[in-house]
């Protein structure tokens, strides 16, 4: 394998992938632990070293990765409460994941909005886009934001409608 060329992701792990209509691969890269992870135009997928999919989340998912290139690893954190996914690649100076990665998750927020509470805690919220492309809003609060707090819950809804009405989306 030429040193400048990228390793191709195996047949067994692109078949068991089993894209839906119109979704494609754009970068992939091996894991250290024999592994995959795979970005698509819709998804982060990950499978294990035989190829299964382990994971598939669409890019409205992903509140935020971070590349740590002293080790190689990409660590992908969730807007739920899922436990971070860290992806120590093979060599990441042979691999795009990162880079699609980030690009990914940007194309998938239209406008977003910071509401910063007492303490310097924040919510954010966001207009994203699916993978079919329909627009839909989301609230992503730090750990010790109370969403039912009445104060706090009236400055997200009142940043919620500002950017889904700056985006077009109904109140």
């Amino acid at each position: 394998m030429s040193w400048f060329r990228r390793p191709s992701l195996p047949d067994d792990v692109r078949r068991a992938l089993d894209l839906p209509a119109g979704d494609r691969v754009l970068a992939s890269a091996e894991l250290v632990d024999g592994s995959w992870a795979v970005a698509t135009r819709g998804s982060l997928v990950t499978s294990d070293g035989a190829g299964r999919s382990v994971l598939a989340r669409p890019w409205s998912d992903v509140d935020r990765a971070a590349y740590a290139p002293e080790s190689s690893t990409i660590t992908v954190t969730w807007v739920d409460d899922a436990p971070p996914l860290a992806l120590r690649l093979v060599d990441s100076r042979r691999s795009g994941l990162a880079q699609t990665l980030r690009e990914r998750v940007q194309s998938s927020v239209v406008l977003a909005e910071t509401v910063t509470f007492a303490a310097g805690r924040t919510a954010r919220v966001a207009v994203r886009r699916d993978h079919d492309g329909a627009l839909f809003s989301q609230v992503i609060a730090e750990p010790g934001v109370d969403l039912h707090d009445p104060e706090v819950a009236a400055r997200v809804d009142a940043a919620e409608g500002r950017v889904r009405s700056a985006s077009g989306l109904p109140l």
